[in-house]
C-alpha cells in the first residue's frame, strides 16, 4: 500500500466514501480513530468553511505522519442571505439535534414561496501533505428547501434539501444515489483530479 491518507473525522461513512472515490489510486485511507486519536477534537470557530476545514487538518497534521484530510460543509439558503452557512451544524444553538436545526430553518422560511427557497450545499476539503504543502477542493450541490421534512435516510438537513433535477430530498435517496451527486462526492472527485495532477507532475505512478 502507498502513502497514508488520514481523515480528521470519526465518520465511518466518510471513510467508505473516500476509499471508494480513491480506490484506483495508491493510498491507504484511515481515520484518526484508527490511529488512536479518538479524543482529538477541534473547536470550529472559523468564519468560513475553508478556515474550519484547514484548522482541523492542520491540528491533526501536527500529531500524525501522512496526508491529512479534513472537510467542512454548510447549507447556504438564498432567502436567508446565505444562512445557516458556516453555522449549519449549530444553527439552533450549541449541542442541538438535527431536528432542532430543521425546525428553525422551516420557521425562518415561513411564508417564503417555493421558487424563492433556493439553496446550495457546499463542501470544502482541506488537505495538508507530509511536507506541510496545502491544497483545497470544493464541491457544491444546488437545490431548494422543502416545506416539510421528506424521507428517512441521511442526516442533518437531508430531509429538507430537494436536489435540482432529481426532485427528491437527499433523505428520499439511497446512500448510493446521494453519493453519486452530493456536494461531498463532487468535492472528492475534484480532490481526486488534483491528487492525480500532483502525482503526474511529480512522476509518481498510481
Amino acid at each position: 500500500m502507498g502513502r497514508k491518507i488520514i481523515l480528521s473525522s470519526s465518520n465511518k461513512h466518510k471513510i467508505i466514501e473516500i476509499k471508494d472515490i480513491l480506490k484506483d489510486m495508491n493510498y491507504e485511507v484511515v481515520s484518526k480513530d484508527d490511529l488512536g486519536y479518538n479524543e482529538f477534537d477541534v473547536v470550529e470557530d472559523g468564519s468560513t468553511l475553508e478556515e474550519n476545514a484547514f484548522k482541523k487538518a492542520e491540528e491533526l497534521h501536527k500529531l500524525v505522519n501522512g496526508i491529512v484530510i479534513a472537510d467542512d460543509t454548510g447549507l447556504f439558503v438564498d432567502a436567508l442571505n446565505g444562512d445557516p452557512g458556516v453555522y449549519s451544524a449549530r444553527y439552533a444553538g450549541e449541542a442541538v439535534s438535527y431536528k432542532d436545526n430543521n425546525k428553525l430553518l422551516l420557521k425562518n422560511l415561513s411564508g417564503v414561496a417555493a421558487e424563492e427557497r433556493t439553496a446550495k450545499f457546499k463542501t470544502i476539503i482541506a488537505v495538508v501533505f507530509e511536507d506541510g504543502k496545502k491544497i483545497m477542493a470544493e464541491g457544491t450541490c444546488s437545490g431548494k428547501i422543502a416545506f416539510e421534512e421528506r424521507g428517512e435516510n441521511g442526516f442533518g438537513y437531508d430531509s429538507l434539501f430537494i436536489v435540482d433535477g432529481v426532485e427528491k430530498t437527499f433523505a428520499e435517496m439511497t446512500d448510493e444515489e446521494k453519493n453519486r451527486i452530493s456536494h461531498r462526492a463532487n468535492a472528492l472527485l475534484n480532490l481526486k483530479k488534483k491528487l492525480e495532477e500532483i502525482n503526474e507532475s511529480s512522476g509518481i505512478k498510481r
